[in-house]
């Protein structure tokens, strides 16, 4: 006769055998201590080609990442076949604490956000003085990107032989920002040092809209590695996309990794908090902490023209401030 209750013993619990096996669940996740590291140096259609010492292995994506993303740039743990030979395939099992991560967004009113590039030291935004003329709308928002992600921004101003860059240089001068001023659709061999030797020893990731020059500047200084590269359309003024991935590419000759993006037509800023954008300003930032509560430092109360009035900043880098802020505002084709 069975027994129930605290009557029973060991001989009266029936054990049903599972149908999946013994073997107990668990929410443990291996460890997976002996894998290799890797960088991601681009990603097609799910498939993330990685650096792994002196070889490139094509890897996917572990299922126990779930939906977390993998971008160029990403340092990440690697284990499967690290041979590197043809339709060989990894397995991407952990992705390592980002340092940077620059981020855009569809528009301001799309709050899904897209990861640009991970690691990244600064951001080369590439614009050309004609042909396509400039949009300083999107220069400002690459700006306020670079500036909430942490990154160093660089200016690289094209096709200086078809219009002059002083009048957008002295728009910018307040901010500080490092630039470069290259001629037309051939870099010369003066203009790529200059921009190597600013390049050397960094992560750069390389923005700008289609038709600016960005992708033959890749080309310049990585010339072993040649992309495709496009034309302006001459009646919409537009240049058309023919860098579709973002790709990693090492420097030659120095300790540093260039990475050229599909050319952007507009930077969504709905994921960064203008609060943040004053970090970028050192010598304004002190003065803010006499602004009311949520200021946004275009408020008739601000306490940074107290601040500017009394001698601690110049006044242009008050409305350089102000024109990124404002930034969020305004559509990138002003």
């Amino acid at each position: 006769m069975r027994r129930y209750g605290k009557n029973a013993d060991e001989e009266d619990v029936r054990v049903r055998p599972s149908r999946r096996g013994t073997r107990p669940r668990t929410h443990r996740r291996p460890a997976h201590e002996d894998a290799a590291e890797g960088f991601v140096v681009t990603v097609d259609r799910g498939r993330l080609t990685c650096l792994v010492e002196d070889r490139t292995v094509v890897a996917m994506k572990a299922r126990e990442l779930g939906r977390k993303s993998v971008v160029v740039g990403d340092r990440v743990a690697v284990v499967g076949d690290l041979s590197g030979k043809k339709d060989t395939l990894a397995r991407v099992v952990r992705v390592e604490k980002r340092r940077s991560t620059l981020r855009r967004t569809a528009d301001d009113d799309d709050p899904f956000e897209r990861v640009v590039v991970a690691n990244a030291d600064q951001l080369a935004i590439v614009t050309a003085l004609a042909d396509p003329r400039p949009r300083p709308r999107l220069i400002d928002r690459c700006l306020v990107a670079a500036y909430d992600a942490g990154l160093e921004p660089l200016l690289i101003l094209t096709k200086a032989d078809l219009a002059p860059a002083e009048p957008l240089l002295e728009t910018y001068a307040p901010l500080g920002v490092r630039h470069v001023v290259t001629s037309v659709e051939r870099f010369d061999e003066e203009s790529v040092a200059a921009i190597h030797a600013l390049l050397a020893g960094r992560l750069t990731a390389f923005v700008g809209h289609s038709g600016v020059g960005k992708t033959t500047l890749v080309n310049a200084l990585v010339p072993e590695r040649r992309r495709a590269t496009g034309h302006v359309n001459a009646v919409t003024g537009r240049g058309r996309h023919t860098t579709v991935s973002a790709l990693a590419l090492p420097l030659p000759d120095a300790d540093g990794w260039v990475i050229d993006t599909p050319g952007v037509r507009s930077f969504g800023l709905h994921h960064v908090d203008p609060s943040r954008v004053i970090h970028a300003f050192p010598d304004l930032e002190p003065g803010a902490a006499g602004c009311p509560r949520a200021c946004g430092h275009d408020e008739p109360d601000c306490a940074l023209d107290d601040w500017v009035a009394e001698g601690h900043a110049e006044p242009s880098r008050l409305y350089s401030l102000r024109r990124l802020l404002a930034t969020r505002e305004r559509h990138e084709g002003d």
